[in-house]
C-alpha cells in the first residue's frame, strides 16, 4: 500500500493518505458529539465540511503506518468512551442539525463510515497497484 498511498483512482479525489486523515477527523468528530449529548451539554452540533478539513490535512506528509497506527488509537478510544456509557446514556436521543437518532447509533456511524471507505479503497485503489 505504500506505493499506492499518494495516488488516486481519479483527478481531484483523495489519496488513500487522506482518506485515513478523514477516518480520524470524522471518528474524533462523532466521538465529540456523543460526549456532548452524553454530558446532557445542550449544544446542538454543526456540520463540518470534510472537503476544507482535508484540503488543510497535511496528511499526504505522513507515512501510511503513522496513519494506520493513529487510526488504532483513535478506534481504542472511541470502543472505551462507549464501553463507559450505561444504557440510558445510550439511549439518549441526539438531535442534529438535520436529523436525530441514539447515541449508541453514533457507535454504529462510525464503524460504518469506516467499513465504506475501506470498501472505496478495495475497490478503487488498490487496483492501481497492479
Amino acid at each position: 500500500m505504500n506505493r499506492i498511498g499518494l495516488k488516486t483512482y481519479k483527478r481531484d479525489k483523495w489519496t488513500i493518505h487522506n482518506i485515513l486523515q478523514h477516518l480520524i477527523d470524522r471518528e474524533r468528530i462523532w466521538c465529540f458529539r456523543a460526549i456532548i449529548f452524553a454530558r446532557g451539554e445542550g449544544t446542538i452540533p454543526d456540520a463540518h465540511d470534510q472537503e476544507i478539513m482535508g484540503k488543510n490535512s497535511n496528511a499526504d506528509e505522513l507515512s501510511i503506518e503513522q496513519l494506520v497506527n493513529e487510526l488504532r488509537v483513535v478506534r481504542q478510544s472511541t470502543i472505551m468512551l462507549f464501553e463507559s456509557f450505561n444504557k440510558e446514556i445510550l439511549n439518549t436521543n441526539c438531535l442534529f442539525f438535520e436529523y436525530e437518532m441514539p447515541l449508541h447509533t453514533i457507535g454504529l456511524t462510525i464503524t460504518a463510515h469506516q467499513i465504506h471507505h475501506f470498501n472505496v479503497i478495495k475497490e478503487r485503489y488498490l487496483l492501481l497497484d497492479k
